[in-house]
């Protein structure tokens, strides 16, 4: 399993060099329940809320043997996705060997180093974003 980010259709991407143990990716329904007078609690089902996932790793200084990709190192990342922040479009996740491909944004991004390896640990908290589909009317 890989984990891969992006930006702008390919535009410059990254593969997280360290990948988590396990990932959850929540997927939450916006249900909704009502309190009758003569039926108790009723439930309305709601469309799909959105899926979200936070990733926590690092980022390696060094080239480690167990690093899957070594294109780039410890800060320069943190460079990287405070780069994307800052131009505010919606990045792609990908985790391969999952069907996981889902446009992104960047909720928060938390990072430091740890240790004395000069490696900078992450947080980053990714929710889906939707691309808006507006019908066009005739007037």
């Amino acid at each position: 399993m890989d984990i891969f980010l992006s930006i702008n259709n390919r535009e410059q991407v990254i593969q997280l060099p360290i990948v988590p143990s396990e990932f959850k990716i929540p997927s939450p329904v916006n249900n909704e329940t009502y309190t009758t007078i003569n039926q108790g609690d009723i439930k309305l089902i709601g469309q799909r809320g959105l899926r979200a996932i936070t990733i926590d790793s690092f980022f390696p200084k060094n080239d480690y043997p167990f690093s899957r990709d070594k294109t780039y190192h410890g800060w320069e990342y943190v460079e990287i996705i405070e780069k994307w922040i800052d131009r505010r479009i919606p990045i792609r996740l990908i985790i391969t060997n999952t069907p996981v491909n889902i446009a992104m944004s960047i909720e928060n991004f938390e990072y430091g180093p740890q240790d004395g390896t000069g490696d900078v640990y992450y947080s980053l908290a990714l929710s889906e974003f939707k691309f808006i589909q507006l019908e066009k009317r005739k007037v």
